[in-house]
């Protein structure tokens, strides 16, 4: 009996430690985890969840609250992975407290009931802390909601293969003015293919230079620039500003000097076709600074270094420059207050001056803050920059000072809009260049391959199919 009593004890004494009920003053409260979504690869990635680890070790340890984060892919499988959970499909994961998202993301969810508006959890002086621009992409409806939380932006800028520039360049007299415009970037590129040519035998093998990795921000800043808003969304509501002009000058400067081959697209990114020597330059977003390859791949067996230049992104001749805001909030999704709570508190601090400068040295993003929002801010944090990444934060900097940023308000189905506006211009180009590219081998001159493709007609057409397409999601 005695021996069952102690062993009794033992056991209670035991579960008592276990609980932390002895010697601690009471129980340990179990420590708040919240779960993290993103699509950040490479640099990005390290930097973000170098940061998580910092959190837990510091604030979070204090505060009691565990973030673990972990990655989802590209922007598209993020999207796809958190709409399964919300719709609590069978195989998909349990949603995460926050996940990257863009305003459209947030939309679609807020539909769904899913997002909570942070606005109530931070003060008047705490939201004057931000960007105004960057908070404001998070006010979905225009009614003084956050459902969008900024963390780091980004834009577009113009980045060239330097080191192949130069002998181009002498030979010919183009000079980086030239690439300020879109029309003079268009120019520049149907010198390098007459030039590229030219340094074979064989004839009608020029090569592209330029390329984008989102036409659709070429399409939506380029129509700003001009003067229309082609997707004008207000209180969640789209009306489409297709305008026959302006989007015949926009085909102009893309459809057709990439059916002429003079602009291209091959890999996953533009700056994978830099790598294979396809292209010269792209237009791609500020993040993508820390992905620009250090050499050409010229075949198998060879290879050559090459140094990157960073320039503003070509704006049409007359107009003021509107590159693209780019760069996923953080969305929190419905919880308990309790993870709500801890949700915002490690936004706070991620967003603090100090640990969004070192995310932004990193990986090539903005820091949202004004007070961070300088060279100054960065330079006296003591971080080392690389002359890539101080080029791009300069560039990036002046470009939202400046107010030519821009990004378009949330809608129903706006990023499959986006993409249908998107596709209808990229995919079409590549599958006539390639008709083009055919009918030249099988002894066409260019002249003769191309005719088809740049006719009134052939616009005309492509413009009502597309109207049409888009037409759909207005309303």
């Amino acid at each position: 009996m005695r021996k069952r009593l102690s062993a009794f004890v033992s056991i209670v004494l035991s579960l008592a430690l276990l609980l932390g009920c002895v010697g601690c003053g009471g129980a340990q409260k179990m420590p708040t985890t919240i779960t993290v979504w993103t699509y950040y690869s490479g640099d990005q990635l390290s930097s973000f969840n170098d940061l998580v680890a910092q959190f837990n070790a510091t604030v979070g340890k204090e505060k009691n609250i565990v973030v673990e984060s972990s990655n989802q892919g590209s922007v598209s499988d993020l999207e796809a992975a958190v709409l399964s959970a919300a719709k609590g499909e069978v195989g998909a994961e349990a949603m995460p407290n926050i996940f990257s998202g863009y305003a459209d993301m947030a939309y679609s969810l807020d539909q769904l009931g899913d997002v909570v508006d942070l606005a109530p959890y931070l003060t008047e002086s705490e939201k004057a802390a931000y960007v105004e621009g960057f908070l404001a992409e998070g006010d979905l409806m225009n009614n003084g909601e956050l459902k969008v939380f900024p963390v780091a932006k980004s834009t577009e800028l113009f980045y060239l293969n330097e080191t192949d520039w130069e002998p181009f360049a002498a030979a010919t007299g183009v000079t980086y003015e030239d690439l300020s415009t879109v029309e003079g970037l268009v120019e520049v590129s149907r010198k390098y293919y007459e030039w590229t040519d030219a340094q074979t035998e064989t004839p009608n093998d020029g090569k592209a230079f330029f390329g984008r990795d989102a036409l659709a921000n070429y399409l939506l800043c380029g129509a700003q620039e001009l003067g229309v808003t082609i997707f004008d969304a207000e209180n969640g509501v789209m009306t489409l500003n297709f305008d026959k002009d302006v989007i015949r000058k926009l085909w102009d400067n893309y459809y057709v000097p990439f059916v002429k081959g003079w602009f291209g697209a091959s890999g996953r990114f533009r700056s994978d076709d830099v790598k294979t020597g396809n292209l010269l330059s792209y237009v791609g977003s500020s993040s993508s600074s820390t992905f620009f390859p250090t050499q050409v791949l010229t075949s198998d067996t060879e290879s050559h270094e090459i140094e990157p230049t960073v320039l503003p992104c070509p704006s049409f001749a007359g107009c003021k420059l509107i590159a693209a805001q780019q760069g996923a909030g953080m969305v929190v999704t419905k919880g308990t207050e309790d993870q709500i709570k801890a949700s915002v508190e490690f936004l706070k601090w991620f967003t603090q001056p100090e640990n969004n400068i070192s995310f932004s040295v990193n990986s090539g993003y903005l820091p949202v803050t004004h007070e961070a929002s300088s060279m100054d801010a960065i330079e006296s944090t003591g971080l080392s920059l690389t002359p890539i990444i101080t080029r791009v934060l300069e560039l990036s900097f002046d470009a939202v000072e400046n107010d030519g940023v821009y990004t378009t308000h949330a809608f129903p189905d706006g990023s499959a809009a986006r993409n249908k506006l998107q596709y209808a211009m990229s995919d079409l180009a590549a599958a006539d260049r390639a008709t083009v590219e055919e009918r030249i081998a099988a002894g066409q001159t260019p002249e003769e391959a191309e005719a088809e493709f740049l006719t009134d007609d052939y616009f005309d057409q492509w413009y009502e199919t597309t109207r049409a397409a888009l037409e759909s999601f207005a309303g």
